[in-house]
């Protein structure tokens, strides 16, 4: 059967680099994460949410014996110690408007290339955009190497739907992530939502996602009378 749990569980999201599908969309990325070695030693990942940015990190911090943090963090973290070893900063962009968390940031950058150690900083739109009232920070930000992830093809939106659903312990037929490729909206945040969405009715009304569920789902959203059966 699809589902065989019929109580719910928490999501365990995979983090390993076996978990990370590599296609197109993110061939570039996952190469300079692998590289470990960049100019200036430091490097900006970006890309809409869902994209793989927190998942790439986590492959990066357990290749290196790097850290991560999320960057509004940073007022409780030791600054020095962070920057003793390879330290990822996650969605730098929310520090816009946060004077003093930018200048931990800006710190925190200063004294971990100093130490000679890399610094990944991740956000969803390109640096040029992050909005940084500290000048130093922006222009050294924007001056650092940047590769994005892009949106999903085919191949990696089926692979995300995949591994969403594994993450929720679910296992529906391939028939179901491929009717979902063809007429979902194409983002890894609509994939994220619609494995959840699946899995609460499967949930509530005890029966397994299959592709009739899918469609039911996605035409009774606003909009969907260009799905097709």
């Amino acid at each position: 059967m699809a589902r065989q749990l019929s109580f719910d569980l928490p999501a365990m999201t995979a983090l390993g680099r076996e978990d990370f599908f590599v296609s197109p969309a993110n061939a570039l990325a996952v190469a300079m994460i692998s590289a470990q070695v960049w100019p200036g030693g430091k490097l900006v990942l970006t890309g809409p949410a869902g994209a793989g940015k927190t998942h790439l990190a986590h492959v990066w911090a357990a290749e290196t014996g790097g850290r991560i943090t999320a960057a509004t963090g940073l007022a409780e973290a030791d600054i020095p110690q962070l920057a003793s070893g390879p330290v990822a900063v996650e969605d730098v962009p929310l520090l816009a408007g946060d004077d003093a968390r930018q200048a931990l940031l800006f710190h925190l950058h200063n004294l971990t290339l100093a130490n000679g150690n890399p610094l990944l900083l991740t956000g969803q739109q390109a640096p040029g955009f992050w909005g940084l009232a500290l000048p130093d920070l922006q222009s050294r930000i924007e001056g650092a190497q940047h590769v994005a992830l892009d949106p999903p093809d085919d191949a990696l939106l089926g692979a995300v739907l995949a591994k969403l659903f594994v993450d929720r312990q679910l296992s529906p037929g391939p028939e179901v992530i491929s009717y979902l490729v063809k007429h979902m909206d194409r983002s890894f945040e609509a994939a994220a939502r619609m494995v959840e969405a699946l899995d609460r009715i499967a949930l509530a009304e005890k029966r397994d996602i299959t592709r009739a569920l899918a469609v039911r789902l996605l035409n009774d959203q606003p909009g969907a009378a260009g799905h097709r059966n």
